[in-house]
């Protein structure tokens, strides 16, 4: 051999001149492969890809979404559930308010000592609508178990299920029941005996 590389890649040669035969391994099959389809194998796999971090994103998105309602709605509970505390400890003071108006005396008589528990329930009544609290009227109504809460039963000329009377009133905060209103409800008049 001389020094001349571009005679280092002809094939060696015997004496006579002849060539000798040079093995040469087969390609192997990922040299085999035509470059379309490994190119197509590339972007079907970069679209599986795609698509589940896309799935992985929407799901991730879904649960940021669902975490903030459930935040906003555990705020929400905390917030009425403070403000209801403060709330009950004040209606057992309008219920006693009202009571003293009630047995303080007939109508027309002036006194000084009522007038002035008359003020302070308009006070409260004040800062009860401003604070989005409501009286549930009850009187008359039809019975419903998610307003009120029933003491007893009367015969009543009423319908049997209509409240004849209200002993404690019940009061919403928003459209949150705060307490229910005590009531006595109809129910039918017995049958005198010997009827049949």
């Amino acid at each position: 051999m001389s020094g001349d590389p571009s005679q280092d890649d002809k094939p060696p040669v015997t004496g006579d001149g002849a060539e000798i035969p040079v093995e040469v391994e087969a390609p192997t099959e990922a040299a085999a492969k035509d470059p379309v389809a490994e190119l197509q194998e590339k972007l079907a796999a970069a679209e599986k890809e795609a698509k589940d971090n896309k799935d992985r994103w929407l799901r991730a998105a879904a649960d940021l979404e669902n975490t903030r309602k459930r935040t906003k709605r555990e705020l929400e509970d905390a917030k009425f559930e403070t403000k209801g505390k403060v709330l009950k400890e004040m209606l057992p003071v309008v219920d006693n308010l009202e009571r003293a108006i009630e047995h303080a005396g007939g109508p027309g008589e002036k006194n000084p000592i009522v007038e002035g528990v008359q003020l302070v329930l308009r006070q409260f009544t004040t800062a009860f609508e401003r604070l989005e609290v409501t009286a549930i009227d009850a009187l008359g109504q039809p019975f419903d178990p998610n307003l009120h809460e029933a003491i007893s039963q009367q015969e009543s000329d009423q319908p049997p299920g209509t409240i004849v009377q209200v002993l404690q009133r019940g009061y919403r905060s928003g459209d949150r029941l705060l307490r229910p209103a005590l009531v006595v409800v109809a129910k039918a008049k017995a049958a005198p005996e010997g009827s049949s």
